[in-house]
């Protein structure tokens, strides 16, 4: 197998070992293949993106920010503050344009970060690095194939790599998807919009705008030139669009092109909403655009993936390490299938309210931003929009089963500590919170820390509202609840074997 050097140093000693492959590779090297490879690597495994690009530059704007839940995951990972010392804290929510104030929703992180995507992936990179994560640069994954023990990935250059996993993090249009045969369902464009940052010669009409043709927006950059989205007259138009495209566009809504040029980048999106029919085949993996597409109302398209990578991340971690059975990749479909289908489902509401400015849609416009007024369906629409209310079905029990942890002030031997610094390495949690003796867990405590830990605060979660206090609590790598207790502990070593393998594993 041919030798193939990364661009930055392997996490194995063993050059033998480099040169034929690693445990996973994930093609893309987007946000979502970075917060991936950042997980396994904090697990010890051995993870590689492959990724076209020479250099992780980003040509656009694409995403412009964090939702609520995207920050507390990277505080779960010690990592948050390093985006937030880059972006701008605003009330980032929103549904079809009427903004979610969610300042008084329970959670350390109320509000959304304006950061653009370039500044993300570098931050995201940097951090890879540090972990020695491995990035085939000016490379791309030209097709692969599945044998028992591994998938052999094909790179651009007639290089091939073996792995024992493949994630492919590859975007809408993923090789990865296509080779593995996975189905991408669901609906055609209906319109086209155009995005881009360009100089103008003349003072352009600021702010938002709906017509008959659909919604349009002008804007300043944070680099002076003028940020413009404008919907195109037809959807016939394809391929890279330039300035000719959007001069066009502009003068179809408001007369004039405002004189733009020298345009920095332009780039063209749809309202497709298309998920994948299942997000794994074999040893091949989805997350991200690979397994999602869909109109950019809302900014949800980055934070779905980053959540999608960290439930993945521990999961696959553990199959590559002989602690679960495979049978455990199967529940990241079960539990992020439905979150992308709910994400698909709100935005095409969205872009059906924006779609254009006739009377009745004009109405219906006005209703849901009365409705989104009123306080309790702000906060059920703004803990969605930012990802705060996700609740994986793991069965009937307590309102915390399934949900994202909160991020309690605890105290842990005399000393006040924040719950989300427990989960920075990654590992399973047992907190105790209760006067009765700590459970042996002892066959899974090189992957459950047993912490005993006292809180005073109420327990308040998202969209649902105070809930009673548990005495025992089991909170997955990821941040989610597994298991609540009792002073009997019933059921706390199904729960333990089903998530973290079975004892002594």
């Amino acid at each position: 197998m041919p030798v193939l050097l990364p661009t930055s140093r392997s996490r194995t000693s063993d050059r033998r070992a480099a040169a034929a492959g690693h445990a996973v590779v994930i093609a893309g090297g987007g946000p979502t293949g970075l917060m991936l490879a950042a997980e396994l690597a904090l697990a010890q495994v051995d993870v590689a993106i492959v990724e076209r690009r020479a250099a992780q530059d980003l040509v656009g704007t694409r995403a412009g920010g964090l939702h609520a839940r995207s920050i507390e995951i990277l505080d779960q990972r010690g990592v948050a503050e390093r985006f937030l010392r880059e972006g701008q804290i605003v009330q980032l929510a929103g549904f079809a344009w009427t903004r979610l104030d969610i300042g008084d929703l329970p959670t350390r992180h109320a509000y959304g970060l304006a950061l653009r995507q370039s500044h993300i992936e570098r931050i995201l990179a940097d951090w890879a690095r540090e972990l020695a994560v491995p990035i085939y640069g000016n490379r791309e994954v030209t097709g692969f194939a599945q044998v028992e023990t591994g998938v052999d990935v094909a790179l651009s250059g007639g290089d091939t790599l073996r792995a024992n996993y493949l994630v492919g993090c590859d975007g809408g249009r993923s090789l990865v998807r296509k080779t593995a045969g996975i189905d991408f369902v669901g609906s055609d464009p209906t319109l086209s919009n155009l995005m881009a940052e360009v100089e103008m010669a003349q003072e352009p009409a600021w702010g938002l705008r709906h017509d008959a043709l659909g919604f349009h927006g002008l804007s300043k950059t944070e680099s002076g030139r003028v940020l413009v989205v404008v919907t195109e007259t037809t959807r016939e138009r394809s391929g890279e669009p330039g300035l000719r495209d959007l001069s066009d566009a502009l003068v179809a809504v408001y007369g004039t092109d405002f004189g733009a040029h020298s345009p920095a980048w332009v780039s063209r999106f749809t309202d497709a909403a298309r998920q994948a029919a299942s997000y794994r085949r074999g040893r091949v993996l989805l997350a991200g655009d690979a397994a999602h597409i869909h109109h950019s109302v809302g900014g949800q398209g980055l934070n779905t993936g980053l959540q999608d990578a960290v439930n993945l991340g521990w999961k696959l971690a553990q199959v590559v390490k002989g602690i679960s059975p495979e049978a455990l990749l199967d529940t990241y479909h079960t539990e992020r299938h439905p979150v992308a289908a709910r994400v698909l489902r709100n935005t095409r509401a969205q872009i059906a309210l924006l779609r254009r400015a006739d009377d009745g849609l004009i109405a219906a416009r006005e209703i849901v931003t009365e409705l989104l007024a009123m306080d309790e369906p702000r906060k059920r629409f703004g803990a969605m929009m930012s990802g705060l209310d996700i609740s994986y079905d793991l069965g009937e029990g307590h309102a915390l089963l399934g949900r994202r942890m909160p991020d309690l002030d605890l105290t842990i031997e005399g000393r006040s500590l924040r719950l989300f610094t427990l989960l920075h390495g990654g590992r399973g949690l047992l907190l105790n919170f209760g006067e009765a003796p700590d459970p042996d867990i002892a066959p899974w405590a090189d992957r459950v820390s047993l912490v005993r830990a006292g809180y005073d605060g109420a327990w308040e979660l998202p969209a649902v509202g105070q809930v009673l206090a548990p005495k025992t609590v089991l909170v997955r790598p990821d941040g989610h609840v597994a298991w609540i207790g009792d002073e009997s502990r019933s059921g706390l070593a199904d729960a333990l074997t089903t998530w973290f393998g079975p004892a002594g594993a």
